[in-house]
């Protein structure tokens, strides 16, 4: 009888100690995968960080001094209201440096007349503005700097009219890839500032001086682009009240 105790304590025993060594085991396991998972997030936070709207405007414009060779972006061109028209200002001044440098920067908005005064600004400081009606433009903002780094923008809420809130900082090549050949797909797709601007102009019969209150464009620019043969009047016209 005793032995049969001895045996069946000895069986537990064992039974004890293996369980021991399984929960050893599965331990020294999870604490490993811990270790991965946080060394996989901590690259990633590296590579990706979240963005406030005003860190992301300030990396927007460091990565455009830093820029040697092109730059290029899809960006909503909404009319610049409160805190963005110094953002705005600062943006053109960027873009007059980056002319000088020999830099070629590139756009494309959506086709909203709208987007006008905005495709007005950047070319006059020397940047190429293109329009276009292709999805990838309603759904996304981003910028490409030299092929390497990528900042892309996220709205507050869905809706391509909602203003850019955060954003990312991705410098990858590959990412960089992607998004130019979206880009270039919207960009056969697209019109130019100037095609845009007279086409506009076309469509409308308002007097110059109206038009030009709308879209927050000079009017002697309007004058340049106008089509061949239109002579609409310069003031508003009268309307019998």
């Amino acid at each position: 009888m005793e032995s049969h105790i001895s045996w069946i304590e000895l069986s537990l025993l064992i039974l004890e100690a293996l369980l021991l060594v399984f929960t050893i085991g599965l331990l020294w396991l999870s604490i490993k995968e811990g270790r991965s998972r946080d060394s996989l997030i901590m690259e990633v936070t590296k590579a990706t960080r979240t963005l406030t709207q005003h860190e992301y405007f300030i990396t927007v414009v460091d990565a455009m001094m830093d820029a040697r060779k092109e730059v290029f972006g899809v960006i909503t061109g909404r009319m610049p209201k409160g805190d963005d028209k110094k953002r705005t200002r600062e943006i053109v001044l960027n873009l007059e440096k980056l002319r000088d440098s020999r830099v070629n920067v590139k756009y494309v908005l959506p086709r909203f007349h709208d987007r006008l005064h905005i495709g007005w600004l950047y070319t006059k400081a020397g940047a190429e503005v293109y329009y276009s009606s292709c999805a990838h433009v309603h759904d996304l903002r981003y910028m490409v700097v030299d092929d390497k780094l990528s900042l892309i923008g996220l709205p507050e809420s869905v809706g391509e009219k909602e203003a850019t809130k955060k954003g990312y900082r991705l410098p990858s090549e590959g990412l960089a890839r992607i998004l130019k050949a979206g880009f270039a797909i919207c960009l056969n797709d697209s019109v130019s500032y100037d095609e845009f601007l007279r086409d506009t102009i076309r469509q409308t019969g308002a007097p110059m001086k109206t038009l030009s209150g709308e879209l927050g464009i000079p009017e002697e620019e309007l004058m340049r682009i106008k089509p061949e043969g239109d002579d609409r009047p310069s003031g508003p016209v009268c309307v019998n009240p």
